[in-house]
């Protein structure tokens, strides 16, 4: 039996469902994505023009680029093994995945589908797997 997995992933995290033999595994893979910049250069008003905030932005800029490549890395490494995969969710990130997988040669294949979705429950997320691969099953 093949194994089936969607991935339904933002920014803060990535919500895998592996489909084997009738029997559903559930991961989390959470992310420590900064999203925010925070600078302790900046005043109440939230300006603050100069060297400084450049930096700190380009610095910002490196850090998130690495927290997001280790991210996808660690969500590339929960699926790997499995022999269809279907990816899925509400932010940009979802198609860095795609590309990702696509870079690797073996994975590539394994890929079947990157679409848009919204930010779902738990539940909505397995429900939504388990109809991508059996369409014809009502849950």
């Amino acid at each position: 039996m093949k194994k089936q997995t969607g991935v339904w992933i933002d920014t803060s995290k990535a919500i895998i469902v592996k489909l084997e033999n009738k029997q559903e595994d559930i991961i989390e893979v959470k992310s420590d994505i900064e999203n925010s910049v925070y600078h302790k250069n900046m005043g109440e008003t939230g300006t603050f023009s100069g060297i400084r905030i450049s930096d700190n932005e380009s610095k910002f800029d490196e850090k998130k680029k690495h927290q997001t490549a280790s991210f996808l890395n660690n969500v590339i490494d929960k699926i790997k093994n499995d022999d269809e995969i279907y990816v899925f969710g509400p932010a940009s990130i979802k198609t860095k995945l795609r590309q990702s997988i696509q870079k690797d040669k073996k994975l590539a294949p394994k890929l079947k589908l990157t679409e848009t979705a919204a930010a779902l429950t738990t539940n909505q997320i397995v429900a939504k797997v388990k109809e991508f691969y059996n369409p014809k099953q009502k849950q």
